[in-house]
């Protein structure tokens, strides 16, 4: 388990800020956001955002794209912007989004669409030596377990992988489910811990996490675990939080290993 940092978490702030706050946080690698820090059509900024990561003595664990797999309605950059920056940025992974339509309200022709976006993206980028993963969110098409399931199981790509966090709303037990069942695929998790109306301090999910990482984590595979958003995007709580995700690897690893 390799603890990292998504840079979303603080967009206001500069790419060094972001790198100072990981690295006080004793963080090994970053997630880089396409929006605000890593855009895809400055492949400039993003070789030099590669290079200030590692000079710092961390690593870029990948690349967060708003790349809409099959429904290209809301993409501002091809997939082939995309992949560019990825590889500009020497980044292992892309996470990408299933469409924008839920579950329950995309036919067969949207699915099959998506599919077919996912094996295609997902072979240009095994070529560029870059993975890629779907964001577990909802309003797409891995907003339940079932639904992911379905759609990995249909995508059937030893290239693409899903990653896994807290759908917000569900209880503990259900999340649990959840992670059963899209299990095979999971590799970098989120995390967060919000109520359906407020985002709270990590400390005060602690148990639930730890209930989480252990399931996700018997796998043994090589993962990163990145803290995304923190309590009203306060520094303090993000060290708080960091201390806390520290915290649980060492319960978690001392338990697994």
């Amino acid at each position: 388990m390799k603890l990292g940092l998504c840079s979303v978490t603080f967009r206001e702030k500069s790419v060094e800020q972001v790198i100072d706050l990981a690295m006080q946080a004793e963080l090994e690698g970053i997630e880089w956001g396409a929006d605000v820090h890593v855009p895809p059509n400055d492949l400039t900024n993003a070789k030099e955002v590669h290079k200030l990561t590692e000079s710092r003595g961390m690593k870029v664990s990948s690349y967060g794209s708003y790349y809409r797999v099959g429904d290209h309605s809301e993409n501002d950059f091809t997939f082939k912007e995309i992949l560019q920056a990825a590889e500009a940025l020497k980044a292992p992974a892309i996470r990408v989004w299933a469409g924008v339509k839920g579950s329950d309200e995309a036919d067969k022709t949207y699915r099959s669409n998506v599919i077919k976006d996912a094996k295609k993206i997902g072979e240009e980028a095994k070529k560029a030596g870059i993975s890629i993963h779907f964001e577990y969110h909802g309003g797409t098409l891995t907003d339940t377990k079932e639904s992911a399931a379905a759609l990995m199981q249909e995508v059937n790509h030893a290239n693409v992988f899903l990653y896994w966090q807290p759908a917000v709303g569900l209880s503990v037990e259900e999340r649990l489910r959840s992670i059963a069942v899209v299990k095979p695929w999971i590799t970098n998790v989120h995390v967060f811990h919000w109520t359906p109306e407020k985002r709270l301090e990590l400390g005060a999910g602690a148990r639930e996490w730890q209930n989480y990482l252990t399931e996700i984590m018997k796998d043994h595979k090589d993962r990163y675990v990145m803290m995304e958003f923190v309590k009203d995007n306060n520094v303090n709580q993000f060290y708080q939080d960091a201390k806390t995700l520290h915290q649980l690897k060492e319960m978690i690893e001392g338990d697994s290993y």
